[in-house]
């Protein structure tokens, strides 16, 4: 019992790191890419400085990743964790995939958040002679907050599913534990204790998304 329980703590410990770090850099490079791909868009849809050729192509590039199963993505992008962080399996390896697998979806969000804030807001704006800048970062966000939340829900619980896949080759954390321990050492209180862990933790999440958009609905 003591054995389970500490092999379960470790690996519940290397998903909350690998999917709360990659949640953070998906973050990073994800929001940029999503403003990019709202604002140099058709201007009736929120385009404050439109950019076609840089849409298409920006948006173009976004399909292509999200189009990638994790997995074989991960195999790609080996060498890539293994110059980052020195090796190309474990926890810490395991963020650099996590991270530009989810950067794409991210953007994706960003962008359908953004494009719900009210044009008027945003003609209102510009006709107090506010700068792209000064809309982006007063107008567009802070309107957008609450779709930016639901959003950000949605890629933690996709990371924690893509954290369990990236057990299957050596990426650690609670699918690596039903994988090696659960699977492969038939140890079905291994492979139970794991599945209802991940469940537990997305039910977390979601609640606490939900909670979170629902205050800022309610402030604005």
């Amino acid at each position: 019992m003591g054995t389970l329980f500490t092999l379960v703590w470790s690996a519940t410990a290397q998903t909350l790191i690998m999917v709360f770090s990659s949640t953070l850099f998906s973050l990073v490079l994800g929001l940029p890419l999503g403003i990019l791909l709202c604002i140099t868009g058709p201007e009736e849809v929120g385009g404050i400085i439109p950019k076609p050729l840089l849409n298409n192509i920006l948006g173009r590039i976004v399909n292509v990743l999200r189009s990638f199963p994790f997995i074989i993505l991960m195999i790609l992008l080996f060498p890539l964790s293994r110059i980052i962080v020195g090796t190309s399996i474990g926890t810490a390896a395991t963020i650099v995939p996590l991270s530009i697998a989810a950067a794409p979806f991210v953007a994706r969000i960003i962008e359908s958040a953004v494009k719900e804030v009210d044009p008027g807001v945003i003609q209102a704006a510009r006709a107090m002679g506010s700068t792209t800048n000064q809309i982006i970062w007063k107008v567009l966000i802070p309107e957008a907050m609450p779709a930016l939340a639901s959003g950000v829900t949605l890629t933690i619980i996709n990371l924690i599913g893509y954290s369990a896949m990236a057990g299957a080759i050596g990426g650690g954390g609670l699918g690596d534990l039903a994988i090696r321990y659960g699977y492969q050492r038939f140890r079905v209180d291994v492979m139970f204790v794991s599945v209802i862990i991940i469940l537990l933790l997305v039910e977390i999440v979601q609640v606490v998304g939900n909670k979170i958009s629902s205050r800022m609905m309610a402030r604005r």
